[in-house]
């Protein structure tokens, strides 16, 4: 056994996503001694550190142990043993950068969404595949216990003919009035590339089209329920993206389903996210850390058919399934397919192909939301 050691750059890593998520899944895989490979030997993720504030990066490295550093990016480019870039910087500077670092030789991981147009996502593509470089993108939600339950069902054959779909997320983002923000004030700006469609429903199209089948045409609407806010810097500014959006999908094996999401929803549910499945045999719903189902049979039994009159409580119909407790986060999941990719070369469904597809469903969604019509979704 031998130790590999891949060096990454690491590009936005002072950004939620990579402060929270990604950091913590990579120092996790290098505190165990690295990543196991398939013929034995043990990659070692070697971390660099790229953002536009030195101290902020200072700071990071010192919780994360890291101790290379640097605001410019080119520098960072530069080193041969920097093997891998992975960018999860604001939307409007990921193209740049992702096409940067291709044509500086390195491989590419990347947050959603992978570009603000399709076209964009293409030129990075065919300049990877032009020089052989590997590509990945975060497809997180897919690796959540949740997710992985409902797929288990389905493959078991527990809903016999899924009928329909819905998909529900959002949470209250504060307009920075009396309480801060949540999200950065980017989010809501259009010459920032801000707006929901585009960020969240990017995640929608990989998760329903894994579960449920392929996505052949849809219909949306989108608007903006908070109008102004307040930045980071107490300045208040009108918001001129949508921060709420609705979406109807149609299948290519007759499933129909609707999307729900918004920044501006008090939720009753435990996770953000809420997706219900009815079957043939059997229903269920989930979150990201939990799974409820109700067979036929159990619905029967429990009287949930309106015989008990308006208001009865439909609860009893349902059980909830026990998840395995996983000892690996969702982001690290996605961290070790793509390492064994680039090392091992094993087959990745995540790839900038199906990036491509998520940013090109947000697109069409928002296209449908303004010309207010059904739309077609090309495989």
């Amino acid at each position: 056994m031998a130790e590999r050691r891949l060096g990454i750059i690491i590009s936005g890593g002072t950004g939620r996503m990579g402060r929270l998520h990604h950091l913590p899944a990579l120092t996790a895989i290098r505190a165990e001694d690295g990543l196991p490979l398939a013929g034995g030997d043990r990659l070692v993720p070697e971390l660099f550190l790229v953002g536009r504030d030195n101290e902020r990066l200072g700071e990071l490295g010192r919780t994360f142990g890291i101790e290379r550093y640097t605001t410019d990016l080119d520098q960072a480019l530069s080193v041969p043993a920097h093997d891998v870039f992975f960018d999860s910087s604001v939307s409007r500077y990921r193209p740049a950068f992702l096409l940067k670092a291709v044509r500086a030789g390195k491989h590419i991981y990347s947050e959603k969404p992978v570009a603000t147009s399709v076209e964009q996502g293409v030129q990075i593509l065919k300049e990877a595949e032009s020089r052989g470089l590997k590509h990945g993108v975060v497809q997180d939600k897919l690796h959540m216990p949740g997710i992985k339950a409902l797929r288990q069902l389905r493959d078991s054959g527990f809903f016999g003919r899924i009928i329909r779909f819905h998909l529900d997320f959002g949470f209250w983002v504060f307009d920075g009035e009396q309480i801060p923000c949540q999200r950065p004030s980017w989010n809501y700006r259009r010459d920032q590339d801000g707006g929901i469609m585009l960020d969240m429903f990017s995640h929608w199209r990989y998760l329903i089209e894994d579960l449920f089948g392929r996505i052949t045409s849809l219909t949306s609407s989108a608007w903006t329920a908070i109008p102004e806010r307040v930045d980071e810097h107490g300045a208040r500014y009108g918001v001129d993206v949508e921060d709420s959006g609705m979406s109807m999908v149609m299948l290519a094996n007759g499933v129909r389903g609707s999307i729900s999401t918004s920044w501006a929803t008090r939720s009753k549910r435990n996770d953000r996210l809420s997706l219900h499945i009815d079957g043939t045999d059997g229903s269920a719903e989930v979150g990201y850390q939990s799974c409820f189902i109700q067979p036929a049979a159990e619905k029967a039994k429990a009287g949930t058919d309106g015989s008990k009159g308006p208001g009865a409580d439909s609860s009893a119909a349902w059980r909830e399934l026990p998840l395995p407790a996983e000892k690996k986060s969702n982001c690290r999941i996605g961290w070790e397919e793509f390492l064994r990719h680039v090392v091992d070369g094993t087959p990745l469904q995540s790839d900038l192909k199906a990036g491509i597809r998520d940013v090109q469903f947000g697109v069409l969604t928002l296209q449908s939301a303004k010309e207010n019509r059904w739309l077609s979704f090309p495989p």
